[in-house]
């Protein structure tokens, strides 16, 4: 587990940055989504500057917590990064919380 950005609470949504051995990207918006086609639909997009590099969802953890599970992906990546967006103590700053997935199935 670890922290791969630190978001602040706007109007729209956050902004903030994520920062990673690969990744340095500065002012990403997370903004919520005003038109779902479908209720397993996105319920925020994820942008750097004008380009759309994600998507998130609005979950509740088992701890009752809510956050945002959010799916950035690129060319670049080898993969899509799945992380949570958690409020921080102060409600005001959020963490984007990045965990490796890990196979379970031994072959």
């Amino acid at each position: 587990m670890a922290t791969i950005g630190t978001f602040t609470l706007t109007q729209n949504g956050f902004t903030g940055d994520i920062t990673t051995l690969t990744i340095q990207a500065k002012k990403v918006t997370i903004v919520a989504e005003t038109e779902r086609s479908q209720e397993n639909a996105p319920t925020h997009r994820v942008y750097l500057n004008k380009a759309e590099i994600g998507a998130g969802w609005a979950r509740v953890s088992k701890g009752e917590r809510d956050y945002i599970s959010v799916k950035i992906d690129d060319p670049s990546l080898p993969a899509p990064v799945f992380a949570r967006l958690f409020a921080d103590e102060d409600g005001r700053t959020h963490s984007l919380i990045w965990t490796r997935e890990t196979n379970r199935r031994r072959g």
